[in-house]
């Protein structure tokens, strides 16, 4: 007996349901109110679908895809690197130089002790004051792990030992970065800009034209260093816009 496998149709985005959550506070700037607009969790997303909402300003976390909505703001602007157009500054040809002895592979994601350990020291020392402490093994498998997207964890290894761990995600036009954490006592190596510089790199490889870096916050000082990848394209009134090496942001 022989058995055939029926493929799925393609995602229809016309037929996708979206649900808003209440207004709640503002997690990057102060005294700011914030929503949250997410695809229903329980719709399948093929990777043809999950690229044209990266392109219209949808993001991934875990199971989520999702992007802010709000009413009385528009501080956080999706924002993307045409590889193709990108040039290196000294100061990121430095860091390339300063950690070329780290070997760097992709894998699977997965919940290990050594990728956990990792996670939380990272956001214990670098994140002790936000939304995502204290860290734990639920939120990082909820994070990281599940979802159903084309996803690997990017190694950065120093003679084996991990220092950084970068979450990409697969676009049909693309990468998306989706979360990058690392050693904190390795953070003169600059590794969070080191990830992002891979993945051009590997997008590159790919022939793939951009590199999705998620949101940028207008006014957060935190989210600055996105936009010092020039140039840049940002997502304004739903089109994407280059902001070029000379410009301020």
């Amino acid at each position: 007996m022989t058995t055939s496998t029926r493929k799925k149709p393609p995602t229809d985005l016309h037929s996708l349901q979206f649900y808003a959550t209440p207004e709640h506070g503002c997690s990057y700037l102060d005294n700011r109110l914030a929503r949250t607009v997410f695809v229903d969790p329980k719709a399948r997303i093929d990777l043809s679908a999950y690229s044209t909402l990266s392109d219209l300003g949808f993001r991934r976390s875990g199971e989520h895809i999702y992007r802010p909505d709000c009413s009385t703001c528009s501080a956080c602007i999706s924002v993307r690197i045409p590889v193709d157009l990108f040039r290196l500054s000294k100061s990121q040809r430095r860091i390339l130089n300063r950690n070329k002895d780290l070997s760097i592979s992709f894998v699977y994601p997965e919940e290990t002790d050594e990728y956990y350990h990792l996670y939380e020291r990272y956001i214990e020392a670098r994140h002790d004051d936000g939304d995502m402490y204290p860290p734990s093994r639920e939120q990082f498998r909820a994070f990281l792990i599940q979802g159903q997207q084309d996803s690997r964890f990017m190694e950065f290894r120093l003679d084996g030992q991990l220092l950084a761990i970068c979450v990409v995600d697969q676009l049909l036009q693309g990468l998306s970065a989706i979360y990058t954490f690392f050693d904190p006592d390795y953070a003169d190596r600059s590794l969070g800009k080191l990830a992002i510089l891979s993945l051009i790199g590997r997008a590159r490889e790919q022939q793939l034209p951009y590199l999705y870096l998620g949101y940028w916050v207008r006014g957060c000082r935190k989210m600055d260093y996105k936009i010092a990848y020039r140039p840049i394209e940002l997502l304004i009134d739903g089109h994407w816009a280059q902001l070029a090496r000379s410009s301020l942001a």
